[in-house]
């Protein structure tokens, strides 16, 4: 296939290098080009513009941060270059919002739009294992196939309906920071009595949650290793508003995310926001005053 690819960030660098390893025709382009080198040395052909890359693509795939960044490079000439018998796949966590509002203005041009917004962090990318969550056209799906089994573990179908896929993203992320911010809480109620929060942590992932998702980010917060970050506390801090947005707009309280919302302010608010969003264990033990007046706790 031949594959554009837009957005060569943690997550979008290894995904685009899957599809060179794949065996796919790959023409990339990102805001700071210096990032496309790596590939373009692997055999990528480098884009002068974002417009560029819908030359002659089977199929875009867009990796880019928010909204924002998404919404940018489609009004810079990206969205009017779409052609019709093209395939745009975006890989992007954006607002429910937004994934309706760029699915319809996709299909007007006569292209075909879907979402797949992926779980993993960039070690999983790297290693083609990601999970892929899925939405839109069938037919659409089906020819953009090869591509996207070249970056994942298992695509995860929803539906029809392109934005559903954003919908299970955002859910899915509220729930790895509920687990974040739970192991948190419960290092710093530890760590309070005299209790090494590594001790805890390592027997509780062992047992109870013997999961990745605890297991990972529950060493980090034990370690205090929030660096390098596998997953920024500002994106952390955008997803859940994200999660915000989405349910007020169907007029759902989600208690626990608005916790998890002013505990990610208060790591941006300390210098955190390029910090793994881990460093909620920090926040945790700041709010108690763990390092200060209760001395005898321990990490």
């Amino acid at each position: 296939m031949k594959i554009g690819f837009i957005g060569l960030g943690e997550m979008g660098r290894p995904m685009a290098a899957n599809q060179l390893k794949a065996g796919h025709q790959l023409t990339v382009w990102n805001r700071s080009a210096e990032r496309a080198g790596p590939l373009v040395e692997a055999g990528a052909s480098l884009a002068a513009s974002a417009a560029d890359v819908a030359a002659d693509a089977d199929a875009i795939l867009l990796m880019l941060a928010d909204d924002h960044a998404l919404r940018s490079v489609m009004s810079a000439g990206l969205l009017a270059a779409i052609k019709p018998a093209t395939v745009v796949v975006n890989h992007s966590t954006v607002s429910v919002a937004y994934a309706r509002e760029l699915s319809a203005a996709v299909t007007a041009l006569g292209a075909t739009y879907v979402a797949a917004p992926v779980f993993g962090r960039p070690p999983v990318a790297e290693a083609g294992q990601l999970n892929i969550v899925l939405a839109g056209d069938d037919a659409g799906i089906d020819k953009v196939r090869p591509a996207l089994n070249a970056m994942a573990k298992k695509c995860w179908p929803f539906g029809a309906i392109a934005e559903q896929a954003n919908v299970v993203k955002i859910a899915g992320n509220l729930m790895i920071a509920s687990a974040i911010q739970s192991m948190a809480e419960a290092s710093a109620l530890v760590r309070a009595h005299g209790i090494e929060a590594g001790g805890f942590i390592g027997m509780m992932t062992q047992t109870l949650f013997a999961t990745p998702v605890y297991s990972g980010y529950g060493s980090m917060i034990a370690e205090r290793r929030y660096e390098p970050a596998g997953f920024k506390a500002q994106l952390g801090l955008k997803d859940v508003e994200l999660g915000l947005s989405a349910a007020a707009s169907v007029h759902l309280p989600l208690p626990i995310a608005g916790v998890i919302r002013d505990a990610l302010l208060d790591a941006l608010a300390h210098g955190g926001g390029d910090q793994d969003w881990s460093v909620l264990g920090d926040v945790a033990a700041r709010r108690a005053a763990l390092d200060g007046r209760r001395a005898r706790a321990t990490w």
